[in-house]
Order: structure tokens, then sequence, then C-alpha cells
């Protein structure tokens, strides 16, 4: 259902941003340079918009997130399900993938460009590299807090394999899932646009640096917005709602 009262704080709350960010540019506190008014950053998102660069910038760069995310799902929930079925895997493996987790997304670029080169497959490799061992961690904590009584229950009733992971593990781990793949997104979205920006091939993080180069400040704002745009859009109509569903549905909230 549809909050009206909290529309309406945050649409006075933005429109009061906006107002501000006026105020100073008509006040001449800084220079056009460094602070363009909100209506050039309107009209530098407007040209992009008619132009079609931000069209074809948000469908690279969305082709390449999902690319990088869906492996690094795929793969990180594999390998975080093998390390609750396997101690040593756990005690292992799982202590490099809390290090390599601690590496900023920006810090693979430089490998993955001497790995892979400039292309398209550089941009993913840091997206996978910047996602997966989240969704490791995520997956092992989700999988090991379910109950065991669950489990032998299901397995006392015979279930085994893919039907218990399928109708008992999974269910049961749902809440934490959810919140591993919110937080993988988020990871993923941050490291598209680094990379993007280091490797420079197109998509949202290339406009946003092109920008840069040749001192368009209202294009870096508008790209900016843009970015933070869509990962509010994603967090708080996808990722929110389906957390709070799966809440409400396990009695959680």
């Amino acid at each position: 259902m549809i909050n009206a009262h909290l529309i309406l704080k945050k649409v006075v709350f933005y429109v009061l941003i906006l107002i501000t960010w006026q105020l100073i540019y008509l006040s001449n506190l800084l220079p056009e340079l460094v602070l363009p008014s909100p209506s050039q950053v309107g009209e530098s998102m407007i040209i992009m918009i008619t132009n079609g660069s931000l069209a074809y910038a948000l469908g690279t760069s969305f082709m390449r997130l999902a690319i990088g995310l869906v492996i690094s799902v795929t793969i990180g929930f594999t390998l975080g399900y093998y390390m609750t079925k396997h101690r040593i895997l756990y005690d292992t493996f799982g202590s490099l993938v809390l290090g390599l987790q601690s590496i900023p997304s920006i810090a693979w670029v430089p490998l993955s460009i001497i790995w892979f080169g400039i292309n398209d497959m550089s941009i993913i490799f840091v997206i996978i590299a910047s996602t997966i061992f989240s969704v490791i961690i995520t997956t092992y904590t989700g999988i090991r807090n379910v109950p065991t009584l669950y489990i032998k229950a299901a397995t006392n009733m015979g279930a085994k394999g893919f039907v218990l992971m399928y109708e008992v593990i999974i269910p049961a781990a749902l809440p934490y899932l959810i919140s591993g793949l919110r937080q993988a997104w988020s990871f993923a979205w941050r490291g598209l646009i680094s990379a993007e920006m280091l490797i420079t091939i197109l998509g949202l993080g290339f406009l946003l640096i092109t920008a840069r180069n040749v001192y368009d400040m209202p294009q870096v704002i508008s790209v900016m917005i843009i970015i933070m745009t869509i990962g509010l859009v994603v967090d708080g109509f996808i990722f929110s709602r389906i957390e709070n569903k799966v809440a409400t549905r396990y009695g959680i909230r």
C-alpha cells in the first residue's frame, strides 16, 4: 500500500535540496565549473536522453551487470553451500574468502585489465570479484542458521539431495539469502561503475569519466544523479519489497 505521507515528506525534502542548490548557485559562492545550476544539470540529462547516449549506456551497463551477477550468485551459492557440508572447506577456503571480500572493487581493476585487456570481460570480472565473496559468506551463514530439527525431520520423511535443498533448506534460509542478494546487487553496482570509469568502454561509468575529461560538470552531476536514482529504485522498489514479504511470511516482523 502506498504511504502518501511518506511520499510527501520525501518530495518536500528533495524540493528543499533543489531550492538550496539553486540559492547557492545564485549567490556565486562557488564557480559555475564547480557547481552548475539545477536547470543546467537537467538540460544535460535531457540532451543525453534525446541523443540516445543515456539509453545505450544503460543498456550496456545493465547487460554487464546481469551477466556478472548471475555468474557470481550461481558460483557463490554453490561454494557457500558446500562450505556448510564440508568443515575442512570452511576452515581453509573460508578464511581466503573473508580476506578477499575486504578488497575494494576498484582494486580488482588493474588485475582485470592485465588478465583480460580492455573489453567487456574485464568489467564483468570486476563485478564478479566484487560480489562473489559476499554471496559465499551470506549463503554459508543462511544455511548454517537453518534449524537442524528441520533437516532431521525432512530426512526422516525421506527427503534428500535436491529435494531436501529445494523444499527445506532454501525456504528456511531465504531471509538470509534475500539479504545476501541485496548486498550482492549493491557491491556489483559499485564495482560496475568503478570498472567502467577506469576501463572506459561505454556504459554509465564511461559517460561519467568522459564528462570529467572535458570538464562538463552538468553531465558529471546528471550521471551521478542517474546512478544514485537507479540504486534507490532497485533497492527500494525491488529488494526492500521482497525482503519485507519474506520477513512477513516467516514471521520475522
